[in-house]
């Protein structure tokens, strides 16, 4: 085997956990979909969170340097999914009056209360530029458990919650697809261009596999 090889397919075998994070600026609320929450310290407490540049949450809680964590459990369904990470806080609201799976955490932020079963108040301490993501250091600043299901991980969601991608629509015989391994979208034409963002899930070029019909 090569020593130079990066078959990204590899980064599929890590594991992750699913978070909702949300974040407050004056009156308008938001979250979003992560998957990269972790303690990195015991003492003193500090938990990691990883945000893409491209959520509207992450100049929130840039603009403001706190948020909080809802720990996804198996019990979520994939609304909660498409809620919070098949749209824009940008485009819509997502604590619309019609949203009522929340309650107010003494921060003034919100946290799920639904398919959830925990969740963290979070102080931003320190910031790094990844890219393509912000990496936030932050000081929890309250912690509960909500309920003893277990945690989502990435696997189980891809395997038990995430439709299977379904075709959009009808394409010639040979032609070549690029389909989002994330959320299923797909993109037709020869090559994907390499700063191509998924229009649903806002995940990069290296989250799709290339499909010829």
């Amino acid at each position: 085997m090569s020593t130079t090889e990066l078959n990204t397919k590899a980064m599929y075998k890590l594991s992750y956990g699913l978070f909702v994070c949300t974040a407050r600026q004056g009156d308008k609320m938001n979250g979003c979909i992560i998957n990269t929450a972790i303690q990195v310290a015991s003492d003193p407490n500090r938990i990691s969170i990883a945000i893409n540049k491209a959520n509207y949450t992450h100049d929130m809680v840039k603009a403001t340097g706190a948020c909080n964590i809802s720990v996804i459990s198996t019990s979520a369904g994939f609304d909660m999914f498409k809620h919070f990470g098949f749209q824009s806080g940008r485009d819509v609201d997502k604590f619309s009056k019609d949203y009522t799976t929340y309650q107010m955490a003494e921060n003034g932020i919100p946290y799920i209360i639904a398919g959830t079963n925990a969740y963290f108040s979070l102080k931003v301490e320190k910031e790094v530029d990844l890219g393509s993501h912000t990496l936030f250091i932050c000081e929890p600043t309250f912690m509960t458990v909500l309920s003893d299901t277990p945690s989502c991980t990435y696997e189980y969601y891809q395997s038990n919650i995430k439709p299977k991608p379904q075709p959009v629509g009808e394409t010639p015989k040979g032609e070549t697809i690029w389909r989002c391994m994330i959320c299923g979208y797909e993109y037709v034409g020869e090559e994907l261009p390499d700063d191509f963002i998924c229009p649903i899930c806002k995940h990069g070029k290296d989250d799709f596999e290339k499909i010829i019909r």
